[in-house]
Order: C-alpha cells, then sequence, then structure tokens
C-alpha cells in the first residue's frame, strides 16, 4: 500500500512537470541558453509601444571617416566687388538682390558735373592735339628740308608730346567709365555713366540707394556665379595623413541636415592655419542644386576606407561605460502567446557608418542568429530594473 501512494505521487508530480515544460516552447530552433541566464522577456504589443525590433546581423559596406567642418565657397574669379571709378550721385539702380545678371549689363548709373568737365576737355584736348599735329608735321618737313628752325621743331614737337599723352590719358579715363571718345566728338555727352558687371551671376547684395552720393572705389554691388561652388573644409592636424586627393566627402548643409551630398576632394592644402591647426581642402560636389550657396556652413565626413563587415543599425547598440552590448533574440511560446527572449551580449564595435555600427563578435553566433535591431538602451534599462528589484 505504501508503495502504491508513492508510485502515484510520483505519476503525478511528473505529469505537472510535463505540463509545465509543454507551455513554454523555444520558437527559435538551435539557440539554447543556459537556464538563469540575465534576460528581459517582453510580449509583441511591449515591443510595439517600446518600438524594440529585431533581425540579423548584415554584410554591410562601412567607411571609416575623418569628421570635418567647412563652408560652401567659389573660386575668387566667381566672385565680384563692383564699384566706381569717379564720384557720383546714383540715379539709376537696375537690380535686386538675389536676380541673376549678365557680363556687362548695367547695374546702375551714376552722374556728377566732372563727367561733363571731363568729357568737354577731352574734347578740347583732342582739337588741341589735331592742330599741333598739323604744326609739328609742318615743322618737320621745314626742319628736314634745313629751311625751319630746329629749335622752333622741338618746341612744337615737346607741345605735341604733351598734348597727345593728355589725350591718351582722357581716352582712358573714358575706357574705364564705358563712355566712347567717338560718340563725344560727335557731340554727345552725356550726364551719367553706366556701372556694369564684370562677371556673369546674380547679384548677391545692393549697397546704395537712389540719389546716394558715393566715392571712388566704394563697393556699390556684390556678384557671385555659384556655377563653380565648392565644399571648403578644415582639417585637423592629427587627420592630415589619412586624408588625399580622390577621397568622398560625404556632407549636409546647416538647415538641411537630413539631405547628404557627396563630394570629391580634388585639393589639399600645404600649409597649416595657425589658429586651429588645419590645413584646408576643397572638393568637387556632386549634382550642385541651386540651394548651395557660398558663405554657406556645412559638416561632413571624409571617407578614409571601405570595408564589408558585420554590421547592425546603431539603435542595436548600447553603451555601458567602457563597453557595448547587443541583445540575442529568441522567440518564445508562453501559453497561447508569443513573446521574446533578449539576451545582453558584449561586443567590440568599428566604425559607424549611414546608421550602422560595425559588431565585432567576441564569440561566434549561430547562423541566422536574431537581434534587437532597435530599442537596445530600453532593453538595457530594463535588465538593469530588473536586476535592482531582485537586488532587494
Amino acid at each position: 500500500m505504501k508503495n502504491l501512494k508513492y508510485s502515484l505521487f510520483i505519476s503525478i508530480w511528473a505529469a505537472l512537470l510535463l505540463a509545465s515544460c509543454s507551455s513554454i516552447t523555444n520558437t527559435d530552433q538551435g539557440h539554447h541558453h543556459e537556464e538563469g541566464a540575465e534576460k528581459v522577456r517582453f510580449s509583441l504589443g511591449q515591443m510595439a509601444s517600446m518600438e524594440i525590433e529585431t533581425g540579423t546581423l548584415e554584410l554591410k559596406q562601412l567607411s571609416g571617416y575623418v569628421a570635418s567642418n567647412g563652408k560652401l565657397e567659389v573660386p575668387p574669379q566667381n566672385e565680384a566687388l563692383v564699384s566706381s571709378v569717379i564720384g557720383g550721385n546714383i540715379t539709376q539702380i537696375m537690380v535686386i538682390e538675389g536676380e541673376p545678371i549678365g557680363k556687362g549689363e548695367v547695374l546702375a548709373t551714376i552722374s556728377h558735373p566732372d563727367l561733363i568737365e571731363l568729357q568737354t576737355n577731352y574734347v578740347t584736348e583732342w582739337n588741341r592735339r589735331e592742330y599741333l599735329k598739323n604744326e609739328y608735321d609742318r615743322q618737320k618737313r621745314l626742319y628736314d628740308e634745313k629751311v625751319g628752325s630746329g629749335k622752333e621743331f622741338q618746341k612744337i614737337q615737346a607741345e605735341y608730346q604733351s598734348v597727345n599723352g593728355k589725350v591718351l590719358g582722357l581716352e582712358a579715363q573714358l575706357r574705364l567709365l564705358h563712355l566712347a571718345s567717338t560718340s563725344i566728338l560727335d557731340g554727345h555727352i552725356t550726364e551719367h555713366i553706366k556701372i556694369k558687371s564684370p562677371i556673369s551671376g546674380f547679384v548677391r547684395k545692393v549697397e546704395v540707394k537712389m540719389g546716394q552720393y558715393v566715392a571712388p572705389q566704394k563697393e556699390l554691388f556684390d556678384i557671385v556665379n555659384i556655377d563653380h561652388v565648392h565644399a571648403d573644409f578644415m582639417v585637423y592636424e592629427k587627420d592630415v595623413a589619412k586624408v588625399k586627393e580622390g577621397q568622398t566627402i560625404v556632407f549636409t548643409v546647416e538647415g538641411n541636415e537630413g539631405e547628404e551630398i557627396k563630394a570629391e576632394i580634388y585639393t589639399v592644402g600645404k600649409n597649416f592655419e595657425e589658429d586651429p591647426k588645419a590645413v584646408h581642402l576643397h572638393a568637387e560636389i556632386e549634382n550642385k542644386k541651386g540651394f548651395l550657396l557660398p558663405g554657406m556652413y556645412i559638416q561632413g565626413r571624409i571617407l578614409v576606407d571601405n570595408q564589408e563587415t558585420l554590421a547592425l543599425p546603431e539603435g542595436g547598440v548600447v553603451r555601458e561605460g567602457d563597453r557595448f552590448y547587443v541583445f540575442t533574440a529568441v522567440q518564445m511560446k508562453v501559453g497561447e502567446e508569443l513573446k521574446w527572449d533578449f539576451f545582453p551580449v558584449e561586443v567590440k564595435v568599428g566604425v559607424t557608418d549611414r546608421g550602422y555600427i560595425e559588431v565585432i563578435v567576441l564569440e561566434p553566433f549561430k547562423k541566422n542568429q536574431k537581434f534587437a535591431t532597435k530599442g537596445a538602451y530600453y532593453l538595457l534599462a530594463e535588465l538593469k530594473k530588473e536586476e535592482a528589484e531582485h537586488s532587494h
């Protein structure tokens, strides 16, 4: 009787144990964790609310990089500060800021009484030169025939050369003012001069107003041509050896950080700036767009190598102190509900590129091992929370 009761007890206990084991089934075949290992368990609903996602380690082409800041620039020949060579009052302004302009097109007009005086002086001196030229030719002919006085010939020669120099000087001034000397000699004296653009581009700044008096050499307009806009980066001394011509830079423009733009280094500076200790490098931009304007600040990554490596999205790796962790993921069936167990695993990390981080595993994982690819920070926080609760 005693043996019968004992056998019945053993049978009941075995049945309960079997039922308990059958209620929890590992649906991720081939991967087993030791009983009692650190883990956190979430239902599908909890994972969705905390935005925890799963996936596998991927082979990715990741690039090491040098971080660099800079701004957009154009070559010196593509910028122009336009001024007047003569003082005067602004009588017309033909353009506004942002307007496209062609080389030689009129930006503004200026008037001043000195303009009229310059033109009348030119007419006077030109006629005087014509008279002296005829007299010079006559005296030279007499002198060559030994009829005329050498003294008279030298006197008229000096006077003619002096006036000729004045005429040539006045013609040079007229050319600077874009005034045609032939038109002036025909009697067309103008009160205005035209300020013309020396390059094609667009008007970046207008520095004058109607009626304003402007002194000679005052900056009136700022013209820039953005056809050759390029990226100008600063690279610090410790990173100079890593960069070279032909490397790719991926950068973003301040205010438009969501769009990455590519450029290729075409020159690296040969001298260091003193403060900070850095060199300039210039990069040609691929697929230039209209919003890329000189002076814009940019942030970039100079891609210095390229390798295929195992990687996870950055959201799948979490740092604690000097250590980095990922979470392996095992799907479990608890009763009729599917849940996920997450186990922390220490790893080493390498380069980070375009949202992915290189993962260097310290021990091999089975093929198609699942990992948390997003939400590793929350998993670590939950794990530490459970550890704290168990310690009490």
